[in-house]
């Protein structure tokens, strides 16, 4: 009964963000001209979809268009292409790309990004009263005592102490500096919350930390995640859902634990096979993928991976695969992802 309650729960949520046919393509210029000789694609076509108070994970190697997807989608970089799609309230749905500045200005206060660098994202020169409440003073929520308030209660929620407010971001470690950023991305209370690798640059002993702290924040603030990272055994702890990306391309979208067990891409294989064991006698062969990452300005044919995969075919160089539905809830873009029977990991 209560896991029938669970799927009615979520088959009711509506769609936060739907991000469709999202590309973000940089010129390149060459001569003493400086002509325009091509692009670099660094997010190709990629769609997506995440609901309220669900956490999507996006994960894929460096330069694989991650970070730049998750700026794409808060304007923090403007898209080639395509559409971001987010609902401000319920029946009001707007499309992030081409919004006016001022319509962008006020849609700011509800997505939100949370950086990797917990050392260069915050200001040294001001203090945590400046950094923490400066969203709130460019929206015009808060001024005054009412402001000291705001960012002591922040503070405290993030696991600081208020009287804290007062130093500056040298004063503190790592770990809590990215709780200072946290504390800022929630200043205005956002529906979105961009999370670009925030524990990659963190000590293993405080990132699990962060990672519980980030759980209890959604579930309090009725937050929604984006979370960006290259490290397969984070994403599964708090993602819902994950997208593997590949050369500016989502490969592979599946619900977490289908993922890690039934990898139906190559490419997630691969990945699967470098994640750490929690069993020291488990032992698994690792996967090293041969060659380079392809260059995203000059792709090769067919499907970007088969230079590297094990298992491609003739069809595999020529013909550039779809992301299909493979199974309910699992798409893949791989022409062989009906045959293969490729190894995970227990999630």
């Amino acid at each position: 009964m209560d896991s029938m309650m669970e799927q009615k729960a979520t088959t009711e949520r509506s769609q936060l963000l739907d991000v469709r046919n999202l590309r973000k393509h940089f010129p390149i210029h060459r001569g003493l001209l400086q002509r325009l000789v091509g692009a670099v694609k660094a997010v190709d076509d990629v769609s997506f979809h995440i609901l309220e108070g669900e956490t999507l994970g996006l994960v894929g190697e460096s330069g694989c268009g991650k970070t730049t997807t998750g700026r794409c989608i808060l304007r923090g970089i403007e898209p080639t292409s395509g559409q971001v799609l987010f609902m401000c309230a319920p029946g009001n749905v707007v499309d992030v790309v081409g919004l006016p500045p001022k319509e962008m200005h006020a849609l700011r206060r509800d997505m939100q990004m949370v950086f990797q660098d917990p050392y260069s994202s915050l200001n040294p020169r001001w203090t945590l009263l400046e950094i923490v409440g400066e969203p709130l003073v460019v929206n015009n929520l808060a001024r005054g005592k009412e402001l000291e308030d705001r960012v002591a209660m922040l503070l405290k929620r993030v696991g600081l102490r208020p009287e804290y407010m007062r130093r500056y971001p040298h004063a503190f470690s790592g770990g809590e500096r990215q709780r200072i950023g946290l504390a800022r991305a929630l200043a205005t209370r956002p529906k979105l919350v961009v999370g670009d690798e925030p524990v990659s640059a963190l000590d293993v002993s405080v990132r699990a930390q962060t990672l519980n702290l980030l759980q209890e924040l959604q579930a309090d603030f009725h937050l929604t995640y984006l979370f960006i990272s290259h490290d397969l055994s984070v994403v599964e702890h708090i993602c819902d859902r994950v997208a593997v990306m590949y050369v500016g391309k989502i490969v592979e979208m599946a619900e977490t634990e289908e993922l890690y067990l039934n990898p139906l891409h190559p490419y997630t294989e691969a990945l699967m096979s470098a994640v750490p064991k929690s069993d020291p006698d488990l032992k698994s062969e690792r996967l090293v993928l041969e060659g380079d990452v392809p260059d995203p300005g000059n792709p090769p044919p067919g499907c970007h991976f088969h230079p590297r995969c094990r298992y491609a075919i003739d069809r595999c160089t020529t013909e550039r695969p779809n992301l299909e539905a493979v199974t309910p809830g699992h798409f893949a873009s791989c022409h062989r992802a009906r045959e293969l029977s490729l190894r995970g990991v227990p999630a």
